[in-house]
């Protein structure tokens, strides 16, 4: 079991960096970047519902789920410790106008574990919260000047949560967050002479925000079976707002760009003192977030779950960029699916233990440019393999969504999103049978 943990904590470390690499949306430019993490394969699979929580997985939306009879036994003597790992491959189609373009990521999700202590049950591990990734490019009014943006980075997440039985259908929890990462932007002017030609010298702006602070979420779960075949589950969860704290710097350069192979030569660089203008230190604002769902089944069987988000993204402010056709609006988020398992106990077919899932999900984004508000749509698929000996399971899934529109000089994203996570539940305690 220690060597376990140690693999596990070596694997969250080196990942951090690897976990930033997750968007190639345009829109991921604005603010700090798409908001990355959405829920487990298992929720996403279900359109992002996470109303519902059980025995073998690991809910990260919902703190209260560590708790109670989310841990339980296998047995009379022996409980399990569960081990969850994530990640994603997207192909994107980019459209404006007559334009299109494609282009793919690939990422870790997230990494967690959840440990059982009685009534109280613990979890933490690593997760992105958002992710920077874009190459854009614009001309001027008067045609002279082309304009080239790009960034990367992102913010993740270390968390540690705790959940509490506090009735036998009644849960509560919370977790608390590191928030940390930067976030790089790079802005190139450049022209052409009359003939045509690159011109020797351009310019280059180049923006760096270094992220930290706390954040906290709340949850609470009630389940209770109404008939001896049938349950019904509510849950709930909010975020207040918080702060991070962002060490910004600024450089201008003068630069030269070969025309062949594009590459970036510097020939002189200007440090620019941000202080002068109080924007050495910043604090960003991050918007509260609320959620609320409720679903119904039967255990092991089905469930059919709807749930509401909410988050007051009209709360960000970010002091050291600020974008003129870009403003932000409250945010929502409706999800909409759930599971069916033919018959989990039957253990001579193995196609009646896998779990089917789908589910479909709306969402305002908040993001409000050029005048035209930016939404997603999803419909998910994914199924649970069982695999070992103690109900783990290999999850797998797919989304297919767009993001986006076309018109107003903005650009609509098609996307295609392939993921891929291991459930896996191992003994915590097991009482020696000889001595």
């Amino acid at each position: 079991m220690i060597k376990k943990f140690l693999i596990l904590i070596t694997v969250v470390f080196s990942s951090l960096s690897f976990a930033q690499q997750g968007s190639s949306s345009p829109y991921s430019f604005y603010g700090i970047g798409s908001l990355k993490f959405k829920g487990t394969v298992e929720n996403q699979s279900m359109g992002g519902l996470s109303v519902y929580s059980d025995s073998i997985h690991i809910n990260l939306r919902n703190p209260a789920s560590f708790a109670g009879k989310n841990l339980k036994s296998f047995n009379n003597e022996a409980k399990p410790i569960k081990y969850t790992i994530g990640g994603s491959h997207s192909e994107v189609k980019l459209s404006s106008g007559s334009q299109t373009d494609k282009s793919s990521t690939s990422s870790l999700d997230y990494l967690a574990i959840a440990v059982p202590l009685g009534k109280f049950g613990a979890g933490f591990g690593v997760l992105p919260h958002s992710s920077v990734g874009y190459k854009l490019q614009s001309t001027d009014a008067d045609d002279v000047l082309q304009y080239k943006y790009r960034g990367e980075g992102g913010l993740n997440r270390v968390f540690l949560g705790f959940g509490y039985q506090l009735s036998e259908d009644f849960r509560l929890g919370v977790d608390a967050s590191y928030n940390f990462g930067n976030i790089k932007n790079t802005n190139i002017a450049f022209g052409y002479n009359t003939q045509g030609e690159l011109l020797q010298y351009q310019s280059r702006e180049q923006n760096r925000s270094d992220l930290g602070g706390l954040t906290y979420n709340f949850g609470l779960i009630f389940s209770k079976l109404i008939k001896p075949n049938l349950e019904v589950t509510a849950s709930a969860t909010y975020s207040p707002s918080s702060e991070l704290t962002s060490a910004n710097s600024r450089a201008y350069s003068t630069i030269v760009i070969d025309p062949t192979t594009q590459q970036e030569f510097t020939i002189n660089i200007s440090e620019v003192d941000l202080s002068v203008f109080n924007l050495e230190t910043t604090k960003l604002t991050l918007p509260s977030k609320t959620s609320f769902g409720l679903g119904v089944g039967t255990p092991r069987k089905w469930f059919a779950g709807v749930e509401y988000t909410f988050l007051k993204a009209s709360q960000f402010s970010n002091r050291l960029l600020s974008i003129d056709n870009a403003t932000y609006e409250d945010a929502s988020t409706i999800a909409v699916g759930g599971f069916y398992i033919p018959k989990f106990d039957s253990f001579n077919r193995y196609w009646k233990r896998i779990v089917y899932r789908t589910g479909i999900r709306f969402e305002d984004t908040g993001l409000r440019i050029n005048n035209e508000d930016i939404k997603e749509f999803g419909i998910s698929f994914g199924v649970g393999l069982p695999v070992g000996r103690i109900f783990s399971n290999a999850n797998v899934g797919f989304e297919i969504g767009t993001r986006g529109v076309n018109t107003a000089n903005l650009v609509k994203e098609n996307f295609v999103k392939f993921q891929m996570s291991l459930s896996l539940n191992d003994r915590w305690f097991e009482k020696r049978k000889f001595n």
